[in-house]
């Protein structure tokens, strides 16, 4: 299934994309997409539904995030070779973690605001992991019967923020609408093998992150079953696997968004973003 929310900023619908590429309301079967709403349950739930009996909505208009909200926005660092390369740093012995603030969470296709003082905004297409059930303490083998689907995700990120203002990284990860995801929450079952998903990045046309996730260090299954050892992870979290190289901070010279730009990514099978880089007010 490719599950979505349309309508306008705060009053978004669940809905459902059907097998001709129709958008069909699902907001008088589920209350939105968040935490138990999209555990392997609730969705099973939607899964019995006869989708042909649910109303087609004619005319959507904006899409939304597909999570209305997210208990934990997760994020992997360095988890692409050829990124850690690009970046100097040698690629990591076990994955590093990270958190960004639940508040970055924002559409596909909203504009991503340039946070006040930021010298350095960089964008990073990531493959996104919806977790699907509370997971603790669980095997690689165990790991990907957790997760409830996958998404889009562009992990944008404030370089000077994270990297050069001490302390750890979330501060360069959590600004208001650096947490673009979507267009759709794709089922598991729609993904057999997040290892083989070709990703994307263009900016203002030109194409700067080209690669497969068959590039990760620590792949999906990997990273479920090693962040279970030290937390629960909880229906709804959202991972953000990490990105290929092509990162502004990667370039010679460095290259950083500025208002205007326009940067277009997508995950095989996922969904494309487009967003439009803004001005802080």
């Amino acid at each position: 299934m490719k599950l979505l929310r349309y309508g306008p900023a705060g009053q978004e619908k669940p809905g459902l994309l059907d097998a001709e590429g129709r958008v069909r309301d699902l907001s008088g079967k589920v209350a939105d997409f968040a935490g138990a709403d999209v555990s392997l349950a609730a969705l099973d739930r939607i899964r019995a539904l006869d989708v042909a009996s649910l109303p087609v909505v004619e005319n959507p208009g904006r899409i939304g995030a597909c999570l209305a909200s997210v208990p934990n926005f997760y994020g992997i660092g360095l988890n692409y070779a050829k990124h850690a390369a690009e970046t100097g740093m040698e690629p990591p012995k076990e994955p590093i973690l990270f958190s960004k603030a639940a508040s970055s969470l924002s559409g596909p296709f909203d504009p991503v605001v340039i946070p006040r003082g930021s010298e350095k905004t960089d964008w990073e297409v990531e493959l996104g992991v919806v977790i699907g059930r509370e997971t603790q303490y669980v095997t690689e083998a165990e790991a990907l019967s957790c997760v409830a689907g996958y998404c889009t995700i562009n992990d944008v990120s404030e370089r000077s923020f994270q990297m050069e203002r001490g302390g750890q990284w979330m501060k360069g990860k959590s600004a208001p609408t650096f947490g673009p995801v979507g267009p759709w929450l794709v089922t598991a079952d729609e993904v057999p093998d997040p290892q083989t998903l070709d990703l994307s990045l263009s900016l203002n046309g030109q194409v700067v992150q080209s690669s497969n996730t068959d590039d990760m260090i620590f792949g999906v299954a990997a990273i479920v079953s090693y962040m279970s050892q030290f937390m629960r992870l909880m229906p709804g979290d959202i991972i953000a696997t990490g990105t290929p190289s092509g990162v502004g901070l990667g370039m010679k010279p460095q290259r950083f968004l500025r208002p205007g730009d326009v940067m277009e990514l997508t995950v095989q099978g996922l969904g494309t973003q487009r967003q439009e880089a803004v001005a802080s007010h």
